[in-house]
């Protein structure tokens, strides 16, 4: 059978499409739009047309604005929440898998803890101690996705902390961290690459979910799940305020799902020899 190539993988290049454009976007679309926080009550729940190609808000907003300049905010809480939770994963997880013994279940016993409690919770009681804010849910998401990298990690360095390459390296007198950082977590990138690319649209879904709760980014900033809490009331009248923001939403987590997908079948040795 034919060696996996990405190029051979459609929903992995779509899903690297939808991501770039959405970059794209954050980057310099806010240069060709106008302000997301200009009002003017005058157009207000104008709807989708020629003049405002998604309409206006309840306060006379510019939806498209709004929803342009509102990605940063959601990739950012993607991309920071995945690397504080992947960086408390390997500084938790390497020496509980190498050590083992004490450490192992003191760290284990710890995520235990927090893995008792559902992610959305443990964020949102994150959130209630920090305070909501713009900055907040990326903090809380990523803290709660701390166990589930530690996991990964501890399983990882665990299967391969007697491999040769490892007694060599203890061989030529090469101390713990040496062999922790140079020798086993290069070899477990793959695993947690992937993990983190695919929990990237989770932690996306629960930053959303916080600020539509009220608990994450405050009026008037223009945050996807913020405008869906915002366009409640309105549903009936204006469903456009709630349909665009869950749209972008809902596009963002298949696109980084479908990269996450797509990066698992390329970086699996397994499916590689296909």
């Amino acid at each position: 059978m034919k060696r996996y190539e990405i190029l051979n993988n459609p929903s992995l290049l779509l899903g690297l499409f939808i991501l770039l454009a959405l970059i794209l976007i954050s980057v310099i679309g806010p240069y060709f739009v106008s302000s997301p926080y200009t009002q003017n009550t005058s157009i207000k729940f104008t709807p989708p047309g020629r003049d405002y190609l998604l309409g206006t808000d309840n306060f006379g907003r510019d939806v498209l604005s709004r929803l342009v300049v509102g990605a940063k905010y959601s990739l950012s809480a993607g991309l920071v929440s995945v690397a504080i939770g992947t960086f408390g994963g390997l500084l938790l997880g390497a020496p509980a898998g190498y050590y083992g013994k004490y450490i192992d279940n003191i760290i284990m016993l710890l995520c235990d803890i927090m893995l008792a409690f559902p992610g959305i919770i443990l964020s949102m009681a994150i959130v209630m101690v920090l305070g909501p804010g713009i900055y907040t849910p990326m903090l809380a998401v990523g803290i709660s996705s701390i166990p589930l990298f530690t996991r990964l990690v501890r399983a990882q360095v665990l299967s391969l902390r007697d491999a040769p390459f490892v007694e060599a390296a203890r061989s030529t007198g090469a101390g713990d961290l040496r062999i922790i950082f140079k020798h086993l977590l290069p070899n477990c990138m793959g695993p947690i690459i992937i993990q983190a690319t695919l929990r990237m649209g989770s932690a996306i879904l629960m930053a959303a979910t916080l600020s539509f709760l009220g608990m994450g980014a405050q009026p008037p900033e223009p945050e996807w799940g913020a405008m869906l809490n915002a366009a409640r009331p309105y549903l009936r009248t204006s469903p456009y305020l709630a349909i665009f923001p869950g749209l972008a939403i809902t596009i963002t987590v298949i696109g980084i799902n479908l990269v996450g997908d797509g990066l698992r079948d390329y970086l699996d040795p397994k499916l590689r020899e296909r």
